[in-house]
């Protein structure tokens, strides 16, 4: 069941605001606390009255976003009820004001709280662990790649197999992966910097998150295993034997990712464990990593037949799909050109991740975000991984 991810070109953004240490948290673990000195009657009274003005103007703050977001989701569930019953979308069929921001003060720091030290930050697996675990759990050890380039062609055959545009293939590819990024470039680890970290599982060209690897894998399982059995039939005695090995362990993985409810949640929780990222190190074989990368980007052009739209998306509008889920990118994609201008790209979003979106804040407006979007994407394709990557496409 799949809806819209966070492993967007901006996800190194999104991800460094959801793992970055937080402050002023209670320390954790049995350890003591550092030593505070009493404070003086004064200074608590201080306190005292700094916490009521702040916990006024938080509950005005939050009765107003409860209010707007309120607004935005009832609107949504109305367009979405005109569009099945193909009637037109006006400008008051959106909110037209932006989010409300908190101004007021801050909240105090209570001087007789003991001192806090924030927790360390959470470890996230990169491929040397996707590769560990896929040996440990199904005895599987992806076929890399001899170069990238053997990479890049395998991924083209199926993509251009599929019905995806060479505009699509190439700007998407540039906008994901940075316009040069490796067949295994995982978010955060882009540049080779020391001290560098993972800040999310978003691996390859279309950056997949360990989660919907396990989600295709349940969902599309049997259309690779059928792809990989019509690609073995056609091949030499020693190189089918081999390519039947593969897809004998990719049944028990297939398995495995549908040994729970179709839901995303479950397959989040899936994900993160040491199976999940077995499932995930699938990106990197030459012959499934294609299949799955391709298949991220089809699913969204699917979805848009289906609704009854038929114009090929652009590179920009598959980015909407990927940034809010299909119905809402979809949503976005309707929408005459001329509400583009005024229609704030809170619309689109759930509040929690409209917070997380640093972008789609900046933007304010639909129009400035896809032309955001069509920007880097215009700057990154001039890079050398997209150039090679365009030149496999059939004139």
């Amino acid at each position: 069941m799949r809806q819209g991810s966070l492993d967007w070109r901006c996800a190194a953004v999104f991800a460094a605001l959801l793992l970055a240490p937080a402050q002023g948290v209670r320390a954790q673990g049995g350890e003591r606390p550092a030593a505070q000195a009493t404070p003086s009657p004064a200074a608590m009274g201080e306190y005292r009255r700094k916490l009521e003005e702040y916990t006024s103007a938080r509950r005005k703050y939050e009765a107003e976003a409860d209010a707007y977001w309120s607004s935005v989701a009832d609107k949504r569930r109305l367009r979405h009820a005109k569009h099945r019953n193909n009637q037109e979308i006006g400008p008051g069929d959106y909110v037209l004001t932006q989010p409300p921001v908190y101004s007021g003060p801050p909240k105090p720091i209570d001087p007789s709280a003991p001192i806090e030290e924030a927790p360390p930050r959470k470890y996230v697996p990169v491929v040397t662990d996707f590769l560990r675990a896929a040996a440990k759990e199904f005895n599987f050890v992806p076929q890399q790649p001899r170069s990238e380039i053997e990479y890049k062609r395998a991924y083209v055959k199926v993509a251009s197999a599929a019905g995806l545009t060479r505009d699509q293939v190439v700007r998407i590819y540039a906008f994901e992966s940075g316009g040069d990024g490796a067949y295994d470039v995982q978010a955060g680890l882009e540049q080779p910097k020391p001290g560098a970290q993972a800040i999310s599982t978003a691996l390859g060209y279309n950056q997949l998150l360990a989660t919907n690897s396990v989600e295709l894998m349940a969902e599309k399982g049997n259309q690779f295993i059928k792809s990989l059995s019509g690609k073995a039939a056609a091949l030499p005695e020693e190189a089918r034997a081999a390519l039947q090995r593969k897809i004998a362990l990719l049944k028990s993985m297939v398995a495995f990712c549908r040994s729970v409810p179709d839901s995303w949640s479950e397959h989040d929780r899936l994900a993160n464990t040491p199976k999940g990222l077995a499932v995930h190190a699938l990106n990197l074989d030459v012959d499934i990593g294609p299949l799955l990368q391709t298949q991220k980007l089809l699913d969204s052009a699917v979805f848009a037949r289906s609704q009854g739209y038929g114009a090929v998306l652009s590179a920009a509008e598959l980015e909407m799909m990927n940034l809010t889920g299909d119905g809402n990118g979809l949503d976005i994609i309707r929408m005459p050109s001329a509400l583009r201008e005024r229609v704030p790209t809170s619309n689109f979003f759930q509040p929690g991740g409209y917070e997380r979106n640093p972008i789609a804040g900046r933007s304010k407006v639909v129009a400035k975000l896809i032309a955001a979007t069509n920007a880097v994407m215009d700057q990154e394709s001039k890079l050398q991984g997209a150039k090679e990557l365009a030149a496999l496409f059939p004139n």
